[in-house]
């Protein structure tokens, strides 16, 4: 018995400790103020941090909500490889059926009105050989396809946002929605949802050049810093007031490296400005010494070494991307040229890099000329690729002609791949490719080739995609919705405390310790799982918290019979909780199995409300059975009671 009471603890003490790590971003993020979440954004933490909060749905926060739908029909136009006014007359019939029904299956009606009018559909998609139904296969194929690779192609878009948290997902096999809490621009969501990513192919400029731009970049910065006053950071030599005045900006680490401030890097802030709304780079550490010299340099870091190019710590990246945007230096650098980072940081040991690639600003080659790109595994002629996911792609008879000309005059040196204005893959060029072929290595893993694949078809949009609903969520109904169902629930949840305290006594206080965790446990296991709390889903905590304490009603009700039988207190619990079990159980999971359907087959509102439902049905078990349970043991085993409070 003792063993048992132990293991319950121990399950116990592991679900709290759990819930509390899990909560903790969430009351971390909630508290910090203006200044400590702008060192956060600096440092790179601000977004690892939010991610491991409670989000917030759209109804709660305000926002964009988009219903997008890839047309289908036109995209099945443009893979017919023959077109003549039989294929017309019989598409135009396919788009009338299915645009008065759009329940039909498309393919369905496809099929059988090409059937009707005698028209094989190997005569317009598909190999020759190809049967009907193959053929269907394959467009269905490429249909999905073509669904996915607009999807990423909005993901991109949608990062220009800044959203913290959107929402983008694939309902059905042919819309997309998207949600973007805090946006209120309805307009700039559907110009830059709606535009194609754009696929560029650019040449890096030679070592030699990127050296000497970012020294013109650093001489200049440093001559801007010693008009204003400021050239460097305090020395060693200075006098103790004088280092003591300074420092007042600056930070000194007993590794001898400084950490800079606005003041140090962007100067005073102006008179009158709203200093509130400017960024603190406090957590750059670079060395003191170089920084007085280079104060630009001294923030990059040199991967060629490493086959890369120049590379900067995350968490000063900020700052290189302020420094770039300044007048002054854009004075400086060459007009034909642009600096462009790389897609995503690159880990090496415990610090993360961007790359910083200096390119053309004219494209050799723009992704309108791919027409196919694919995933493969390296054959054995090549060694750097032999065994590993290589990314192959294919471009028209014009790509082709551009791509060999490109090739043959820059072998040996290095072609960007820029989606969006970032670098996906900058792959060193071996040889002339005449045919149009050409592959990308060194990918870590197949997921990885895959996502490169799709971004590289995701050059244009393989089909026109037309917004077929939006709405628009304002900030207030957003607060108002927040209020309302923080209002709701927590008058709930007073409200059924004082009920079981007062009808249950001692044992309504325990059940409402049941319930304070079952709360715990349900926000918990929100922001530890990464799911979106709705206004629907605090309605559904609302009613789990009634549901909550109705386990223990029936436990605390079975323990009056037994008492009343006349057994003793400690067998009345025994047989209480035992007779009880099966009746909440059945409940319960009664309840759990409509919250499944609901989940699986509802959308939107729907799926939110389930979730929580779901999420509060299995957490008020375990409390209403297990936690109660056990502190009723260690009452009865360490307390003589002559008469229970229930």
């Amino acid at each position: 018995m003792k063993r048992k009471f132990w293991i319950r603890v121990t399950i116990i003490l592991i679900a709290i400790v759990w819930s509390l790590w899990q909560l903790y971003p969430t009351y971390k993020a909630h508290n910090l103020s203006a200044k400590e979440t702008e060192k956060l954004k600096l440092s790179g933490k601000y977004d690892k941090l939010q991610s491991k909060t409670i989000k917030l749905g759209l109804d709660l926060q305000g926002g964009v909500y988009l219903v997008l739908e890839v047309d289908l029909h036109q995209l099945l136009i443009n893979l017919a490889k023959h077109k003549d006014d039989a294929f017309y007359k019989a598409m135009k019939e396919v788009e009338n059926a299915t645009g008065e029904n759009p329940d039909l299956d498309y393919f369905t009606v496809l099929q059988q009105t090409f059937r009707k009018h005698h028209l094989r559909l190997n005569q317009y998609f598909g190999k020759v050989t190809q049967t009907d139904q193959e053929v269907i296969n394959d467009l269905q194929k490429q249909a999905d396809d073509a669904v996915d690779r607009s999807l990423e192609i909005l993901r991109n878009r949608v990062d220009q946002f800044g959203v913290s948290e959107p929402n983008i997902q694939k309902r059905g096999s042919r819309r997309i929605v998207i949600e973007l809490p805090g946006i209120q621009d309805v307009d700039r969501a559907k110009r830059l949802i709606g535009e194609t990513a754009l696929l560029e192919f650019k040449l890096l400029k030679d070592p030699d050049v990127t050296t000497e731009v970012l020294k013109r970049i650093d001489e200049k910065l440093k001559e801007m810093q010693e008009a204003k006053g400021k050239p460097a950071l305090p020395t060693k030599k200075k006098s103790k007031a004088t280092t003591k005045k300074e420092t007042k900006s600056t930070s000194v680490d007993t590794s001898g490296k400084k950490v800079i401030t606005q003041k140090d890097i962007f100067g005073e802030v102006e008179a009158g400005k709203d200093t509130s709304a400017q960024k603190d780079t406090t957590g750059l550490e670079v060395n003191q010494e170089l920084f007085n010299e280079h104060p630009f340099l001294s923030l990059l870091r040199d991967f060629r070494s490493h086959g890369g190019e120049i590379a900067v710590p995350e968490k000063n990246k900020y700052a290189v991307e302020k420094i770039l945007n300044k007048p002054e230096i854009k004075k400086i650098i060459p007009s034909d040229v642009e600096f462009v980072w790389t897609s995503k940081p690159i880990p090496v040991g415990n610090e993360n890099y961007y790359q910083l690639y200096l390119l053309n600003k004219e494209p050799e080659l723009t992704g309108k000329y791919v027409v196919d790109a694919g995933v493969q595994i390296g054959s054995g002629s090549s060694f750097t690729s032999a065994g590993k996911p290589i990314v192959t792609l294919k471009m028209n008879s014009e790509g082709a002609k551009i791509f060999a000309h490109v090739t043959g005059a820059n072998i040996n040196r290095r072609l960007a791949i820029v989606l969006d204005h970032r670098v996906y893959s900058a792959p060193v060029i071996r040889s002339k490719i005449p045919n149009g072929n050409a592959i990308i290595e060194g990918m870590a893993n197949m997921d990885e080739a895959k996502d490169l694949s799709i971004v590289l078809r995701a050059g244009a949009l393989p089909a026109p995609v037309k917004i077929i609903e939006e709405r628009t969520v304002g900030p207030s109904l957003g607060r108002d919705s927040i209020h309302q169902g923080t209002f709701s629930a927590i008058l709930g949840f007073v409200l059924v405390i004082l009920f079981m305290i007062f009808y249950y006594r001692m044992s309504g206080f325990l059940a409402d310790l049941a319930l304070l965790l079952n709360m715990l446990f349900i926000m918990a296991i929100l922001a530890g799982f990464h799911f979106t709390l709705t206004l629907p889903g605090i309605a559904g905590i609302i009613l789990t918290i009634g549901m909550a304490v109705d386990a223990n009603v029936l436990i605390f009700e079975r323990i009056r019979e037994e008492l009343r039988s006349g057994k003793t207190i400690r067998a009345a619990i025994d047989s209480g909780y035992s007779r009880a079990f099966v009746t909440i159980l059945d409940a319960n999971l009664t309840t759990l199995f409509a919250a499944i359907v609901l989940y699986q087959f509802g959308t939107g509102p729907i799926r939110g409300f389930a979730l929580t439902l779901s999420i509060g049905i299995l957490s008020s078990m375990f409390t209403a059975i297990v936690v109660t349970r056990v502190v009723y043991d260690y009452i009865t085993d360490h307390f003589t009671l002559k008469k229970l409070s229930i």
